[in-house]
C-alpha cells in the first residue's frame, strides 16, 4: 500500500515538532533532530517513539 504524499508533507516529529524526511527505500520517516526513524507499515506511518529506530551517527548528518 502506498503512503499518501500529502500526508507525508504535513507530518512532524511528535517529540521535537520538526519536519521529517521520507526514506522511500527503508519506508521510514526520519527525524534527524530526534535521531529517530519512524517506520511506515502497510502505508501507515507509526509515529510512536517506542516503535522508532535510533539513527546511527552517520544517518544523523
Amino acid at each position: 500500500m502506498a503512503t499518501d504524499p500529502k500526508l507525508l508533507e504535513i507530518l512532524i516529529c511528535p517529540l521535537t515538532r520538526t519536519t521529517l524526511r521520507y526514506d522511500r527505500g527503508r519506508q521510514e520517516l526520519i527525524s534527524r533532530v530526534a535521531g529517530l526513524a519512524y517506520p511506515i507499515r502497510d502505508g501507515l506511518p507509526i509515529m510512536l517513539a517506542a516503535e522508532a529506530r535510533a539513527l546511527s551517527e552517520d544517518e544523523r548528518t
